[in-house]
């Protein structure tokens, strides 16, 4: 009952904040693969023998991956906040009064609103 309940509300979360979700995916994947490329243009250069451009590619590196993850932690924790302020924007939207012309207050409050082929009718 509980692997249920646990899982009805992984799969919930999980479609509620897709979008937030796979930009996380998204971020951290990147991180992984730039690792994987600095490996590669690191045998280059080496190669090459061109080394003194490995400064420059392991800040670019770090630079990359350090962006990516705390920019994924932000995300994180920011998951839920977004409820607050649809809930307050909702409630101004709520509280906000609605203004009638004179002419619609009349008929607002008027018992009985005639027509002009009731009138006619009347006649």
């Amino acid at each position: 009952m509980f692997k249920q309940v646990k899982s009805a509300l992984f799969w919930y979360y999980l479609y509620k904040f897709r979008k937030r979700v796979l930009l996380i995916v998204l971020l951290l994947s990147i991180t992984l693969f730039s690792n994987a490329i600095y490996g590669d243009i690191v045998e280059y250069l080496q190669i090459s023998k061109q080394l003194q451009y490995l400064k420059v590619l392991l800040i670019v590196k770090w630079c990359i991956i350090l962006f990516n993850i705390v920019f994924s932690a932000y995300l994180v924790l920011t998951l839920f906040k977004n409820k607050e302020k649809e809930k307050e924007n909702k409630e101004k939207k709520t509280n906000k009064k609605e203004e009638f012309s004179k002419r619609e207050k009349e008929f607002l409050y008027k018992k009985n609103l005639r027509n002009k082929a009731d009138i006619l009718l009347d006649k």
